[in-house]
């Protein structure tokens, strides 16, 4: 079933007219549960990696020796799934409690694996023939490939994320790797994907209003000062707000191109480090795909589903609850990304 994002709960462009030369697309991703394979874009499914070539690893001295094991996580996701869904009493029984809680025990490994080459997850694949904002990439690859290291400690503060982006030419892979490696134990539950097709759709978005020339922003945050003012003293009755940020410009989810948002932090230049050009956000990997607010970016297929089941149907967390936006070179996308948690 495709998902469809519901109309704009009003015309921004009418509101500002000189938006309509921000205007921009990103495709939403809509990643649900399933069970994709290796020719599909996906979350958490399996990759076209080649049987000849050696799984990515992490070499970086950091401790990796005590976690939670992959597939705990997994069973502790569906028991709790299946509890909530439950009628007429929701929630976990007794038994399914006393399990979950031995599901929660973190385990240690033996120092071989503790000082070794840690395999990392594979997090996502993205077929270009699937994604409409999905550039292509170096040497005109189809299918780009994410990777992350299941533990918080890298880079200069020790709690920093390592990430590896690979390309390639999806015709050229014949035989397919089928048990790559895996870590026996992760550091968090959210570097964890569960298996989930992708229903792509492609929308409109405009920039993160600190990027806007001064003159519009202020406006649009003189009307949004406006709209918090009045949602002060409004009744519980009256209809939600309508916000710039949150309904009007970008969308929450994974999704690949668009505008990246920084609401967490101001805005920040991202040059490519190679070659100083200004770099396009190329995939985001988000907690949810939607809030608890007005849910106005629900897809309309999916009015009535409570937040909790399908808000974060990835099981993938980026920070607390944030956002990682992933940026690539405009002019050589061979060129190491960068990127953002927000």
């Amino acid at each position: 079933m495709s998902r469809t994002t519901p109309p704009r709960p009003l015309d921004v462009e009418a509101l500002f007219p000189e938006l309509a030369a921000h205007r921009g697309t990103t495709t939403r991703l809509h990643p649900r549960p399933g069970r994709p394979d290796v020719a599909d874009s996906s979350v958490g499914g399996p990759l076209l990696w080649p049987a000849n070539e050696p799984w990515p690893v992490c070499t970086e001295p950091h401790g990796r020796a005590r976690g939670r094991r992959p597939a705990d996580i997994h069973r502790q996701r569906q028991i709790l799934a299946a509890a909530w869904r439950r009628e007429p009493n929701p929630g976990p029984t007794d038994e399914e409690r006393r399990l979950l809680k031995q599901l929660g025990q973190e385990h240690r490994v033996e120092e071989a694996a503790a000082n070794g080459p840690l395999p990392l997850i594979g997090l996502a694949q993205l077929y270009r023939r699937d994604i409409p904002d999905l550039p292509a990439g170096p040497d005109d690859c189809d299918l780009l490939q994410v990777f992350w290291c299941p533990f918080d400690a890298h880079g200069p503060t020790g709690y920093g994320m390592l990430l590896d982006l690979r390309w390639r030419r999806s015709w050229e892979v014949t035989a397919v790797q089928t048990a790559p490696p895996q870590p026996q134990v992760v550091g968090s539950d959210g570097y964890v994907p569960e298996p989930c097709v992708l229903h792509p759709e492609q929308v409109t978005t405009y920039p993160f209003v600190g990027l806007l020339p001064e003159d519009l922003g202020a406006r649009i945050h003189a009307r949004e000062e406006a709209l918090e003012e009045a949602e002060q003293s409004a009744d519980d009755d009256a209809a939600a707000p309508v916000y710039y940020q949150c309904d009007l410009s970008i969308p929450p989810g994974w999704r690949v191109g668009g505008f990246a948002s920084w609401h967490t932090t101001d805005p920040a230049p991202m040059n490519c480090r190679t070659c100083a050009a200004p770099m396009h956000l190329l995939l985001t990997i988000d907690s949810g795909e939607w809030d608890g607010g007005s849910g106005s970016w629900k897809p309309l297929e999916e009015p009535d589903l409570p937040a909790h089941l399908l808000a974060s149907p990835t099981g993938v967390t980026v920070g607390r609850w944030g956002e990682l936006n992933i940026f690539a070179c405009p002019e050589e996308p061979g060129h190491p990304h960068r990127w953002s948690i927000q």
